[in-house]
């Protein structure tokens, strides 16, 4: 059972107990007495089983929108058994709730001692991606390896969204943080999967430059990148077409993780599509296919001027639960 553990004394009386019988990762005495003096003061939590202490774990704020997982230990015979896990879930909870944005910890390197090895390999398994290596922030025997989660839930992202259209930072958009968009997108449900929407990646500055020039009056003039949004109008069943949920549900997905990776943009559909049909000299640009329509452009890009978000009617206004009085 995961114990949530609130007294000081026994925070620090359950982080000796665990870390003298770990001497294989926590062998210096002098860090190891840091260690067990920290744990008073910090949010920990203890795997207890029949009474007995079978690991623990403890968080520390490193700032205002990190923590750090400042210590953790499980007894070498209970390894392999997902106790490490839920701790570790159980403190992710914590930080999530009270409004961390990260988390990191810090390890030896990976390829200096096997040890180390599996325990670099273990929080690569929790999500965590590595940052940088600091060669020596301990000492040159043991290169500190940081690692870093994001905490952001995709509640917090949608909360975070919203539409972008002033001007764009020059900085190019790595190409794999435009896939990661697009697949987004291609991960969006569609009406009797009939996937009826595809995109083109516009990242050539050259090509980008002859969509923008089809765009009059213009907009996202400044954008280093852009996704063109495409869809089929073909039936799912009888004379049911569902294109325009399918492409809009691809949509805000690929907005979401755009919003995810720190870029901005803005749906662009009806100033496309409208009577002078920008849509169709688009589409002439990219020689998009007879029986594929363009349908939205999504510029991406970094903003160059503050994200103000709209003023929403009050939530109350809008939800209600059982009937409409």
């Amino acid at each position: 059972m995961i114990k949530y553990i609130e007294s000081a004394e026994e925070k620090s009386s359950i982080a000796r107990e665990i870390l003298e019988a770990l001497t294989d990762w926590f062998g210096i005495d002098e860090s190891r007495e840091q260690y067990i003096a920290e744990a008073a003061g910090q949010p920990c939590w203890a795997s207890v089983r029949d009474g007995r202490n079978e690991g623990f774990l403890c968080l520390k704020e490193t700032g205002k929108a990190t923590m750090e997982l400042a210590v953790m230990g499980v007894r070498k015979e209970f390894h392999r058994k997902g106790i490490g896990r839920q701790l570790f879930s159980a403190a992710k909870e914590y930080a999530v709730r009270n409004g961390y944005e990260f988390l990191q910890v810090k390890t030896v390197r990976e390829g200096v001692y096997e040890d180390y090895d599996i325990t670099n390999a273990f929080y690569r398994s929790l999500g965590f991606k590595e940052l940088e290596v600091l060669p020596e922030y301990w000492d040159e025997a043991n290169p500190c390896q940081i690692y870093v989660m994001s905490l952001k839930t995709a509640v917090q992202t949608m909360a975070a969204r919203h539409s972008y259209r002033g001007t764009f930072l020059p900085d190019p958009v790595p190409e794999a943080d435009l896939l990661t968009i697009a697949k987004a997108g291609m991960d969006a449900p569609s009406g009797c999967n009939k996937q009826t929407t595809d995109v083109i990646i516009v990242n050539d500055p050259e090509v980008l430059a002859q969509v923008k020039a089809q765009i009059d009056p213009p907009v996202a003039a400044t954008a280093p990148a852009m996704i063109v949004v495409l869809t089929r109008r073909i039936n799912a069943y009888r004379d049911r077409c569902f294109a325009v949920q399918d492409y809009s549900a691809a949509i805000e997905n690929m907005l979401l993780a755009i919003t995810e990776l720190g870029y901005q943009s803005c749906w662009y559909e009806g100033h496309i599509t409208d009577n002078d049909r920008i849509c169709d000299k688009i589409a002439s640009v990219l020689k998009v296919p007879e029986g594929e329509d363009v349908v939205c452009i999504l510029p991406v890009g970094k903003a160059a001027e503050e994200v103000h978000a709209p003023v929403k009617k009050p939530f109350d206004e809008r939800v209600r639960f059982n009937s409409w009085s």
